[in-house]
């Protein structure tokens, strides 16, 4: 009797060159291949379902072009193919920032693509295009106007054209004011405008703090799940290179309380790119984690940013002036009259309600006003109160519940030397 095979005699299902066939096809065809789940095989930067791959590499090498993959999908695929020296990581978005790297191919394929254009020719590589592993289901905003806008900024008409006006010209725009003044909506509110739809596949969204740093916004290196460090492009660079080839659109960088950051830590070569007359290839520089090799990074003429500061922080240092002196500004201040009476009118507010509202907080913002330690940087916003109950005969209970337990706790931290004013005011607001 003949001795059982042994592990080492069994021919394993598949060589790495019938896996690089397989994907050869795909790259040369334009496969649509089943988008996967969890993990994705990536190769020389581009991400495949492992599965389908492995299935279509077994078809090609077993010449049944009916025949079906005998392992499962998940850690027996993705065994095989790791075994072939391949390259299998969890599926995430392409475009997430200061994620973590694939694996050395990608890693280096990040330090080439680092500037804003297309991706660099290296030879016959293989291209698949980026619907290989992603649904294809078709995507339409929906259309945004200025009567849009209007209907529910609590501006007027004038400040909003002069607030546009602004962003064209500079291309860079920090809306400033108080707490609750709006300043983040308003944000959104002007891409979706220049855009003419409310499209978030053009707008990028990031809220500085006092722990982020140049190597999330722009490039540095981290590591991997096996500890070893890669260059990773930080949200900036990777929002250039959407705009720089796509000309035609604008796209958005909205910087949540700019002030929170240490903006020259940052933005380091940034705070000079971001000109408008220092856009485009012909200023582009040399970034500093960048291989000596790599294109050199700009900024495109297609790309607005539009950042928000709450004055009200006592814990923030001033801007500097270098940053001053590259944006527009525009003061957002509280809105609490005809405005908002309309807009708590429309959600079927009590209009007593509303009226002792807009009187009370006109009052306190006067008090806060005129007091020498805080002053107008500390009023209180409308934003508090846009979101009314769907009940009416819920809007007292709403509106109490508002002073005490946000409005109330602020004031308290306002006059926290002095708390017999802070509930004083309170006071007032329930009475």
């Amino acid at each position: 009797m003949s001795a059982a095979p042994t592990a080492a005699t069994i021919p394993p299902l598949l060589t790495r060159e019938q896996v690089l066939r397989a994907l050869r096809q795909i790259a040369r065809e334009g496969h649509t291949l089943p988008p996967s789940t969890v993990y994705e095989l990536v190769y020389r930067g581009r991400r495949y379902p492992p599965r389908a791959v492995a299935e279509l590499a077994y078809r090609l090498a077993t010449g049944n072009a009916a025949a079906h993959w005998p392992r499962p999908a998940g850690a027996p695929t993705n065994a095989l193919l790791e075994s072939l020296d391949f390259t299998i990581s969890t599926k995430r978005p392409v475009l997430t920032s200061g994620s973590g790297p694939d694996g050395e191919e990608i890693a280096h394929q990040q330090a080439e693509d680092l500037y804003t254009g297309l991706a660099k020719d290296t030879g016959p590589p293989l291209t698949v295009p980026t619907k290989a592993a992603e649904p294809s289901a078709p995507y339409t905003a929906p259309a945004y106007t200025r009567a849009d806008a209007l209907a529910e900024l609590f501006i007027t008409e004038t400040e909003l054209e002069a607030t546009l006006a602004g962003l064209e010209r500079r291309r860079n725009l920090l809306l400033q004011g108080p707490p609750g003044t709006g300043k983040t909506f308003l944000a959104r509110r002007l891409a979706w405008l220049m855009l003419g739809a409310q499209d978030e596949r053009h707008i990028e969204l990031v809220q500085f703090h006092p722990s982020y740093g140049y190597e999330d916004f722009m490039l540095g290196f981290r590591p991997d799940a096996e500890g070893r460090f890669h260059l990773v492009r930080g949200v900036l660079p990777l929002l250039c290179q959407r705009a720089a080839a796509d000309p035609g659109r604008p796209y958005f960088l909205l910087i949540d309380e700019v002030n929170r950051g240490n903006i020259p830590r940052i933005f380091g070569e940034l705070l000079l790119l971001l000109e408008a007359d220092k856009r485009g290839p012909a200023h582009a520089l040399r970034l500093p984690y960048a291989p000596p090799d790599a294109p050199r990074f700009f900024v495109p003429d297609n790309l607005y940013v539009i950042g928000t500061l709450n004055l009200a922080d006592r814990s923030l240092s001033p801007l500097d002036y270098a940053l001053r002196r590259r944006f527009a500004f525009v003061a957002l201040g509280p809105q609490f009259g005809s405005p908002l009476q309309r807009f708590l009118k429309s959600r079927q507010v009590p209009y007593a309600l509303i009226e002792q509202l807009c009187a009370r907080m006109q009052a306190l913002n006067q008090t806060i006003a005129d007091d020498p330690e805080l002053g107008p940087d500390f009023e209180i916003g409308h934003s508090y109160f846009c979101q009314p109950p769907v009940q009416p005969q819920q809007a007292a209970t709403w509106l109490r519940a508002i002073m005490e337990q946000e409005i109330g706790p602020l004031l308290a931290d306002y006059w926290r030397e002095q708390p017999a004013t802070a509930a004083t005011q309170l006071r007032k607001l329930l009475a």
